[in-house]
C-alpha cells in the first residue's frame, strides 16, 4: 500500500533523511519510531505530498507521489503534528469545508460528515466553534478530517501529543479501530503507543532507517539469542544440569523463588523451538512446571539499543 524507496532530503547542506526505504502492507498498522529530530516528520511530509524529496520515490496505493500527486493524495488521510484547524468555524462547517477542498459532492459531504462526527464522538460538539474545544477534542476533529474522504491510507504524526491521559487512551483505541478499515502509519517517539497499537515498527535514527521488523523479532536479533524463563519445583542441581543438556540451550541461570522452587533463565539458539522439549523433560522427570514463557526485550530496550550510542559512537 505504501512503498518508500531511497528517500533523501536536503535542506541546504543539512541531510534531514538519507536513503530511507520501507513498505507498509494493506491493513497494517506500522509504527514509525525515532527520537526527536530523527527525521520522522520530514519522511511523513514527503509520503503525504506535503514536500518533495531531494532523491527517491514514494508510491501510495500504486500512485507515484510526484508523478501522480493528486491521485496519490486522494488515497491519503493526514493528521500532521500541528493540526491545521480553523478556530472560527464550527466542527460541522470545518468538515464541510475540508470536504469541498477534497472535491467531494454535496451528498458525499453530508453523508461522510455525519459519519465521522459520530465515529469521533463529536455529536455534542458538532455546532461548537473549534476555538472553544479542548486539545483532545481538536485532535478528534483533526482525525475526522483525515478520514472524511475514506482514504485507503492514514498517516498520523504524533497524534497524542499534548492531550490528557484519558484522551490518550481513547485516541489509541480509536486508532486501533481505524486500523480495521485503513492502512495506518503512526509516527511517534512515545514507546507505549507503539507497543499498544502497532504490529510492526520502522525505527529511524539520525535520518537513517536502523530497523524494520516486529518488536519480538528485533529482540532476538539484537540479543543474538532467544530467552526462555522457567519456574520449576524440583531438585535444583538436577534440574539445572538436565536443562543444559537440551539441544539449543546455551546457558542456564537460576535463582530461588521459594523452598525448592527455582526460576531458570535460559539463553537459547534463535528459532530452536526449545519450549516443547523443556516442558516434556520437566513433566517426564516428575518435577513441577509452574511457569514457562519466552522473554523478549521491551520496546524501550530495543529503542535504546538502536538509537543510543556509546562514547565511541557505536550503537550500544
Amino acid at each position: 500500500m505504501i512503498e518508500v524507496e531511497h528517500l533523501t532530503k536536503y535542506f541546504g547542506d543539512f541531510i534531514a533523511i538519507e536513503d530511507v526505504s520501507f513498505d507498509v502492507q494493506p491493513g497494517e498498522i506500522v509504527g514509525f519510531l525515532g527520537p526527536n529530530a530523527a527525521g520522522k516528520t520530514t519522511t511523513m511530509r514527503i509520503i503525504t505530498g506535503f514536500m518533495p524529496p531531494s532523491e527517491g520515490t514514494v508510491r501510495v496505493a500504486g500512485y507515484d507521489i510526484l508523478r501522480n500527486s493528486l491521485e496519490a493524495r486522494r488515497e491519503i488521510g493526514y493528521l500532521p503534528e500541528t493540526v491545521p484547524l480553523y478556530t472560527d468555524m464550527t466542527v460541522r462547517q470545518y468538515l464541510g469545508f475540508m470536504g469541498s477542498l477534497r472535491g467531494m459532492s454535496d451528498a458525499a459531504k453530508k453523508q461522510r460528515t455525519g459519519y465521522v462526527i459520530e465515529r469521533m464522538r463529536l455529536e455534542d460538539y458538532a455546532d461548537t466553534f473549534i476555538g472553544r474545544l479542548s486539545k483532545g477534542f481538536r485532535q478528534r476533529v483533526g482525525i475526522a478530517q483525515a478520514i472524511l474522504h475514506d482514504p485507503k491510507v492514514l498517516v498520523l504524526d504524533e497524534p497524542t501529543i499534548g492531550i490528557d491521559p484519558v484522551q490518550v487512551v481513547e485516541t489509541r483505541e480509536l486508532i486501533k479501530s481505524l486500523g480495521r478499515e485503513h492502512t495506518v502509519v503512526l509516527s511517534t517517539h512515545i514507546l507505549p503507543e507503539v507497543s499498544m497499537i502497532c504490529e510492526r515498527v520502522v525505527v529511524i535514527n539520525e535520518g537513517r532507517i536502523v530497523a524494520v521488523d516486529k518488536p519480538e523479532n528485533l529482540s532476538v536479533r539484537l540479543r543474538g539469542s532467544e530467552q526462555v524463563k522457567l519456574e520449576v519445583r524440583g531438585p535444583e542441581r538436577d534440574v539445572a544440569n538436565r536443562l543444559r543438556q537440551v539441544e539449543g540451550v546455551r546457558q542456564v541461570n537460576r535463582q530461588r523463588v521459594d523452598g525448592n522452587i527455582y526460576e531458570y533463565t535460559l539463553e537459547c539458539d534463535p528459532g530452536s523451538g526449545v519450549r516443547d522439549g523443556l516442558a516434556s523433560l520437566i513433566v517426564n522427570q516428575g518435577w513441577g512446571l509452574l511457569g514457562l514463557q519466552s522473554v523478549t526485550m521491551s520496546l524501550e530496550d530495543i529503542f535504546l539499543k538502536l538509537t543510543v550510542r556509546d562514547e565511541e559512537g557505536a550503537p550500544r
